[in-house]
C-alpha cells in the first residue's frame, strides 16, 4: 500500500491544479469567442441597440356613418274590384258618351258622365278620351275617380307620302308648326297607290310589296320629334283605293267585267272591294301598326265605293246597290273603331262635301246618318272646288268659300247629332280646278276657317297636295299668346 503525501506537496499540488483549470477555462472561452459565427458575433457584440424612434401620428379618421335602415317601400296604390268615377269638360259639365280604356277594352260614360269598371287589372292605367279634348291617363287610386278633360282643337296640315320623308318639306310644315296656330299633321301611312311609309312588319303588305319606294328609314325618331313637340298625329290611310293590293290579291279587287283583270280608275289605279272582309283585315291591320308606331288618330280616306272611270264595267263580290253600300263602309268603320278604340286612338273618315246636302248615300256608301256613330271625327271635304254644282243658295262656290263651309259643316253637325262625333273638315289652299282657276290666298282660306267655326267645326285640316301652305293665313304663335 503507498504511503501519504506530505501536507506542502499537498498544497503544491493544488495550487498547480487550480493554475491549469485556470489556464484551461481561458482556452475554452477564447476558442469559443475565436469560432463563433459572424452573425452571431455582430448581432450579440458588434450592432448597437437602435435608438428608440417617436411613433407616427396616427391619421384622424372620420367618423363612420351611423347604420341607416331603410323603409319598407310603400306599396303603390291598386284599384280596388270595382272601379267608379266621372268624367267632366273643364267647366265642370258631365261628357256622356266618354270612352275609359283598360286593358285593351272600351267603356262608355252615361249619360251623367259616370262609369264603373268590374276588376281592372290592379295597376294597370285608365286612357280617358273624347273628341274635342286631350287624352288624360289615370293612375290608380283608392276611391272614386273624377276625371276633367281639357279641350283641344286640331288645327293641322296634311303631309303626302312623298312629302313626309323630304326633310326640306318636312321641315317647312314643322317650322310653321312652330310658328303658328298649327298643333297637328296629317300623315300618309297608305297613300293613294298603297304603299306605306314606313317599315312595316305586316306579312300581306310585305308580299304585295306595299313597302314603296319612299320608306322613311328613320320613322320612330320622326314620331319622337312630334311629339317632343307637342304636335298631334294623325295617319291617313286610303282604304279602298289600292292598286299594290288589288294587283296582288286581284280575288280582292274589284273585277272589270270586259277583261276579267282589277278594275281601274281614271288615274289608272285599282280598286279592291268594300264588300270584302279580307280587305277589312288587312286595312285594319295596319292602322293597328300605326297606333303602335305612336299615332294619336287614324283617318280612313276613300272608304266608299268608286266615282270616276268605267263604274258599269266594275264588278263586286255583292250587288252595288245602296242597300249593300251603306253596311259595307259603315261595318267595316264599326269594327275599325272596336279594335283602335281598345287601343287608345281616336277614329275618323273623309267624305265628301256633298254628303252634307245629299239624303242619299251619293252613290258611294257615304252617309252621315250611317256613319256617325262609328267615328270620333268626320271629315267632309268641304273644298269650294269640289261643289262643282255650286249648293242651295250658291251657284259658284268659289265666289263664297265662307258660306260654303260654314253650311256643310252645320248641316253635318245637324245630321250628326245622335252620336258623339265631332265635325272637322278639310279646308282648300291649292288653286281651283273646276270653276275660274282662281288662286286660293289668304283671304279665301281664312274665309273657310271662319266658316267652319261659324259652323259648329272642331278644328280644321289644311290640304294642298305639294304640302305648300300659306303661311301669312295662320295666326302666330304670340298672337295666340296675347288674347
Amino acid at each position: 500500500m503507498d504511503a501519504a503525501p506530505e501536507p506542502a506537496a499537498r498544497g503544491r499540488h493544488l495550487l498547480d491544479g487550480g493554475f491549469v483549470l485556470a489556464l484551461l477555462g481561458v482556452a475554452i472561452v477564447g476558442g469559443w469567442v475565436l469560432l463563433a459565427p459572424p452573425p452571431l458575433l455582430a448581432t450579440t457584440l458588434a450592432r448597437p441597440r437602435p435608438e428608440p424612434r417617436p411613433r407616427p401620428a396616427v391619421a384622424e379618421l372620420p367618423p363612420r356613418p351611423a347604420l341607416r335602415v331603410e323603409p319598407a317601400p310603400t306599396p303603390l296604390p291598386t284599384w280596388s274590384k270595382t272601379v267608379t268615377g266621372q268624367v267632366l269638360d273643364d267647366a265642370r259639365r258631365p261628357l256622356a258618351g266618354a270612352a275609359v280604356v283598360v286593358d285593351g277594352r272600351e267603356h262608355r260614360t252615361d249619360a251623367d258622365g259616370a262609369f264603373a269598371l268590374e276588376g281592372p287589372p290592379p295597376g294597370a292605367p285608365l286612357l280617358v278620351r273624347m273628341p274635342g279634348f286631350a287624352k288624360a291617363t289615370v293612375r290608380p287610386v283608392p276611391g272614386p275617380v273624377e276625371v276633367v278633360l281639357q279641350p283641344r282643337v286640331h288645327r293641322a296640315a296634311y303631309l303626302t307620302y312623298f312629302g313626309v320623308g323630304d326633310r326640306t318639306i318636312r321641315n317647312r310644315v314643322l317650322d310653321l308648326a312652330a310658328r303658328t296656330e298649327l298643333n297637328a299633321v296629317v300623315i300618309d301611312v297608305k297613300g293613294d297607290r298603297g304603299w306605306i311609309v314606313y317599315r312595316t312588319e305586316i306579312p300581306e303588305a310585305l308580299a304585295a310589296g306595299a313597302q314603296g319606294p319612299a320608306t322613311l328609314r328613320d320613322f320612330d325618331a320622326l314620331m319622337a320629334d312630334l311629339k317632343a313637340r307637342g304636335i298631334y298625329t294623325i295617319a291617313r290611310i286610303v282604304t279602298f283605293k289600292d292598286n299594290v293590293l288589288a294587283r296582288h290579291r286581284p280575288d280582292w279587287a274589284v273585277i272589270d267585267t270586259r277583261t276579267g283583270t282589277p278594275w281601274i280608275d281614271n288615274e289608272k289605279l285599282a280598286w279592291v272591294d268594300p264588300f270584302r272582309e279580307e280587305v277589312w283585315d288587312y286595312n285594319i291591320a295596319i292602322a293597328r301598326e300605326a297606333v303602335r308606331r305612336g299615332f294619336d288618330e287614324v283617318q280612313f280616306d276613300y272608304v266608299r265605293f268608286p266615282t270616276d272611270g268605267r263604274l258599269g264595267a266594275a264588278r263586286y263580290a255583292r250587288p252595288n246597290t245602296r242597300q249593300t253600300r251603306l253596311p259595307a263602309v259603315a261595318g267595316f268603320l264599326a269594327r275599325a273603331r272596336r279594335e283602335l278604340g281598345a287601343m287608345g286612338a281616336f277614329v275618323a273618315a273623309d267624305v265628301f262635301g256633298y254628303t252634307a246636302f245629299n239624303e242619299n248615300d251619293t252613290d258611294i256608301g257615304q252617309r252621315i246618318e250611317e256613319l256617325a256613330p262609328h267615328l270620333d271625327y268626320l271629315s267632309p271635304m268641304v273644298y269650294p272646288s269640289g261643289y262643282q254644282r255650286g249648293i242651295p243658295g250658291y251657284r259658284n262656290p268659289v265666289e263664297h268659300p265662307y258660306e260654303v263651309v260654314r253650311e256643310s259643316v252645320r248641316l253635318i253637325r245637324q245630321r250628326s247629332a245622335h252620336a258623339s262625333v265631332r265635325v272637322r273638315p278639310w279646308l282648300q289652299d291649292f288653286r281651283d280646278y273646276a270653276f275660274d282657276r282662281r288662286p286660293f290666298g289668304v283671304a279665301e282660306i281664312r274665309a273657310q276657317m271662319r266658316g267652319a267655326l261659324d259652323g259648329g267645326a272642331t278644328g280644321w285640316m289644311l290640304w294642298n297636295p305639294r304640302n305648300d301652305y300659306t303661311g301669312a293665313a295662320l295666326r302666330q304663335k304670340e298672337a295666340l299668346a296675347a288674347r
